[in-house]
C-alpha cells in the first residue's frame, strides 16, 4: 500500500475523511520517477499527515512513493474503526465481514505498535472485550 492511497480513502462504516495510518513495517525501493507533477495527494498527505487542502506545503513525492507500507492500522477517530493492513493490502470491511479471530491476533502480534485506544477500544473488535 502507497501513503498516497490515504488520500482517496474514507471510513466504510460512518464514511470520515481523512483516517489515521499507524505505520508498522514498510518497505523502501529504489527511487521511482513520478508519473504526473507534485503534489500527488490532493487533500491529505499522509506521510506528512498534513491538510493539503487548507496550507501550502513542499511535499517529498518522490521520497514517499518509493515505499510501501507492509502492515500498518488504518483508524477512524471519529467512529473509533480500526482496520488492518497486511501484506500491504488494506482490509477495509464493514464489521459484518470482519473476522474477530483475525483482527484480535493481528492486535495481539502488534500490540507494542498499536496505540493503547486502538487496543482498549477500538471497533469493532479490541482487546478488553
Amino acid at each position: 500500500m502507497k501513503y498516497r492511497l490515504v488520500d482517496l480513502l474514507a471510513c466504510p462504516m460512518c464514511k470520515n475523511f481523512p483516517l489515521e495510518l499507524i505505520v508498522i513495517e514498510e518497505k523502501k525501493h529504489q527511487r521511482r520517477e513520478l508519473s504526473r507533477s507534485k503534489p500527488l495527494c490532493e487533500l491529505w498527505c499522509s506521510y506528512l499527515k498534513k491538510d493539503l487542502s487548507k496550507e501550502k506545503v513542499e511535499t517529498p513525492c518522490e521520497e514517499c512513493i518509493a515505499i510501501e507500507i507492509a502492515t500498518a492500522v488504518i483508524y477512524c477517530r471519529k467512529c473509533g474503526r480500526w482496520y488492518p493492513v497486511i501484506d500491504e493490502i488494506p482490509r477495509m470491511l464493514p464489521d459484518m465481514y470482519r473476522n474477530e479471530g483475525e483482527d484480535r491476533e493481528f492486535l495481539k502480534k502488534y500490540r507494542d505498535k498499536i496505540p493503547e485506544e486502538i487496543l482498549r477500544s477500538g471497533k469493532p473488535f479490541n482487546l478488553q472485550q
